[in-house]
């Protein structure tokens, strides 16, 4: 068994899981690449949203949003100084937040690159993550507060910062760009709740996730062999929250990830958890991702996307055959009508993605009725990470993201 130095035991029984996983694995030599370098400083990982922002030299501004059923959560907005600019929601994937569109920093980060072409840039948070953590009357130190999946996410989450955004604004549609579950939200929102499809220039989902059934991530494949476990502890001891935001995760990064290239144990947990692609990944930014990274989820999320990888379908969430009675008048959950969704959609996968397996890709793209552009990242290896943090996102992914909110800018 390997033995952690006395400064280091007290890590949280989940890391340690890993840590040992990772440990017992071949080590990855991580390469550089000459993307447009800004200065990294690993105390990044602790600051917040509008500080990172703020340190920058971007304007940023804080919009509380209250949902129907009494989430109280965060928008952060990077505000353009050009009139009348282009709305841009971009909303982050499972145990993520906003700073997902901002950790590797100017002139990389799609959030930074759409503020510099002037658009209207908003940072969505869903409930439960650390900017988002009230409800009108309802704490999250009660089980309560956690009885949700990311099918409230989609239902009631998404669809108020559009309204907000909007209000706010003065536009009728915004576009929205989403990465892994920000847009298993948005597809939940536009089945669903049909009518905010007319509020979405273009939808662009980076790694989609909606099916399941080949997903092939060795940590979360050993995670869903746990499904009946987890629902069982919701449900007798209501653990509703899961890896919630701790600052002693940044501390116990510096000591563990290291800044070089080589045999760097984080790097290798990551790829355990994403897609092998040494190439993209900046060991240096490894403490800051782990600062912002696990910012809080429910559960219930998780539970949903391990009965998505058993049940092989995109459908709403599985309370059992008498709880789905009660609630759906079904005693199986009833699958999204992804024929419903009718925003125009790109979608773009990675070969190497562990995650959002291109099968799965391919089965979504088939049931979506306007189905723009089905894109492959041109990059053999790009896996679920890639699309926030790799060296070379930039030119590889968020060019051409930029491009298709500029096309339909000029289509006006």
């Amino acid at each position: 068994m390997m033995q952690l130095p006395a400064s280091r035991r007290n890590l949280p029984s989940w890391f340690v899981l890993v840590l040992a996983v990772s440990v017992a694995s071949p080590r990855a030599t991580v390469a550089q690449s000459d993307k447009i370098r800004f200065r990294v400083d690993s105390e990044d990982g602790q600051l917040t949203v509008p500080q990172l922002v703020a340190k920058h030299g971007y304007p940023v501004e804080e919009h509380p949003v209250t949902t129907d059923d009494g989430y109280r959560l965060m928008l952060h907005r990077l505000r353009s100084n050009r009139p009348n600019a282009l709305v841009v929601l971009l909303m982050h994937g499972l145990l993520c937040s906003s700073a997902d569109w901002l950790l590797i920093g100017p002139g990389n980060a799609l959030a930074y690159l759409l503020a510099d072409r002037g658009y209207d840039v908003w940072l969505g948070n869903a409930r439960g993550n650390r900017y988002s953590r009230q409800h009108a009357s309802i704490s999250p130190a009660a089980k309560s507060f956690w009885k949700f999946s990311w099918h409230e996410i989609g239902y009631y989450d998404i669809p108020a910062m559009i309204d907000y955004i909007l209000e706010s604004t003065g536009h009728d549609q915004l576009h929205y760009v989403g990465h892994s579950q920000g847009t298993t939200g948005f597809f939940v929102m536009a089945s669903t709740r049909p009518e905010y499809n007319a509020k979405v220039i273009q939808m662009q989902a980076l790694a989609p996730v909606a099916y399941m059934e080949h997903m092939k991530s060795p940590l979360l494949l050993m995670m869903t062999k746990f499904l009946n476990t987890l629902d069982t502890l919701l449900a007798m001891f209501g653990v509703g929250e899961f890896l919630p935001n701790n600052p002693i995760l940044h501390q116990i990064a510096k000591y563990i990830c290291p800044t070089s290239t080589v045999n760097n144990m984080c790097v290798h947990l990551l790829f355990l958890l994403a897609g092998y692609n040494p190439s993209q990944m900046d060991p240096t930014l490894v403490p800051i991702l782990l600062g912002h990274t696990p910012a809080g989820s429910a559960t219930k999320q998780l539970v949903h996307y391990a009965q998505e990888v058993h049940s092989r379908r995109f459908r709403m969430y599985d309370h059992g055959p008498v709880k789905n009675y009660l609630n759906y008048r079904s005693l199986t959950p009833p699958e999204y009508d992804l024929s419903k969704v009718t925003a125009p959609v790109v979608l773009y996968y990675g070969l190497n993605d562990l995650l959002a397996a291109p099968e799965d890709v391919q089965r979504l793209a088939a049931r979506l009725p306007n189905l723009q552009h089905n894109v492959r990242v041109n990059h053999t290896l790009f896996n679920h990470l890639d699309f926030l943090i790799a060296n070379d996102v930039r030119r590889l992914l968020y060019e051409e993201v930029i491009e298709r909110i500029a096309a339909t800018e000029e289509s006006d």
